[in-house]
């Protein structure tokens, strides 16, 4: 049983007995994302790995960010508040996010390592860098800075 997936039902336990409404809610909803993956044809009944766990939290972070953005152009504060709210909570469960100067170092590691010249080398950089860095820095980042790095090659 996946390490991840057993820490939430025990925060959510917590979160119960402190009456921490936005916490359980928040650990609600990752853990019916991860009994659907648990339950999705062809995972054999078992819940998912902490990649995929990971995985899963990061998408409820970025729909939690999106929906904050949203919220707040439409002047709900209180939605948006309690969407970011939300997020927060998710995010205790994701490694730390690089930083630029940290993302651009592993981002010219990479582009050495598979030796790319140019901007016609994205596709093989991308791959390698999303791979690589999975959970530590959002794909549009990523994106942008390798497009940058390689235009400056």
């Amino acid at each position: 049983m996946s390490c991840l997936f057993e820490q939430i039902s025990a925060d959510i336990k917590s979160a119960m007995m402190a009456k921490d409404k936005v916490r359980l809610e928040a650990l609600r909803n990752v853990k019916k994302y991860f009994i659907e993956a648990k339950t999705a044809p062809g995972a054999n009944d078992t819940p998912p790995d902490d990649d995929a766990a990971r995985k899963i939290i990061q998408k409820l972070v970025k729909q939690g960010n999106d929906s904050a953005k949203i919220y707040a152009e439409q002047n709900r504060p209180e939605l948006a508040d309690a969407e970011l709210a939300q997020v927060s909570v998710l995010e205790t469960y994701l490694p730390k996010p690089l930083t630029a100067e940290e993302l651009e170092a592993e981002l010219k590691t990479i582009i050495a390592q598979t030796g790319a010249s140019g901007p016609q080398d994205m596709g093989k950089v991308m791959g390698a860098a999303t791979k690589a860095l999975s959970g530590k820095a959002d794909g549009r980042v990523i994106s942008e800075t390798v497009k940058r790095l390689l235009a400056g090659s």
